[in-house]
């Protein structure tokens, strides 16, 4: 019970983080919710356009916290190991994206190159991640055994007549010629 409880809590914290990290500077000072979803998938990239909130990074943000809320629910560590994945993935697809359209990613303290919206989606990635490894799950039901019977089976219609215990009589041989 600690292990879920544990794991359910790193989950919501990285998945309230996860949510957070659009809010923040990813790249150059841009927030992650200015960034499209759409440019991830189209052949130029990430371009200078703006976004709309639910058609920006927060979206799949937005995703992965609602199915780990499910999955804190529903006691799910493969659940809550989908949610991680998906941070993860959007994250790592951005940075790819990112760095065919620059040329290059760069870190800087002066606030030009990623920002810490990047950091906060990798951290609460691998936080859900984590806490999908610490989650116990559900307990598997158990099936109740049942006693040994101690008679002979019964024939099935169109099997063997004999009881298993004697000794069947050998087929007699045919002659195909």
């Amino acid at each position: 019970m600690i292990r879920n409880v544990l794991g359910s809590l790193m989950g919501l914290i990285g998945a309230t983080a996860a949510v957070w990290s659009p809010f923040r500077a990813w790249y150059d000072g841009r927030h992650g919710r200015d960034y499209r979803i759409q440019d991830l998938f189209t052949p130029t990239g990430v371009t200078g356009h703006g976004s709309t909130l639910l058609l920006s990074l927060f979206l799949p943000c937005l995703i992965a916290a609602l199915l780990t809320v499910a999955a804190v629910l529903r006691r799910s560590r493969l659940l809550m190991a989908l949610a991680g994945v998906v941070v993860l993935g959007f994250a790592v697809l951005w940075m790819v994206r990112q760095g065919q359209a620059a040329g290059s990613l760069t870190v800087g303290s002066d606030g030009k190159g990623l920002g810490d919206g990047v950091a906060s989606a990798f951290g609460a990635g691998a936080l859900i991640l984590l806490g999908a490894a610490v989650m116990r799950g559900r307990p598997r039901r158990r099936t109740r055994a049942l006693p040994p019977t101690t008679t002979a089976p019964e024939p099935t219609p169109g099997g063997p007549t004999t009881p298993p215990d004697e000794p069947r009589p050998p087929h007699p041989q045919q002659d195909h010629t």
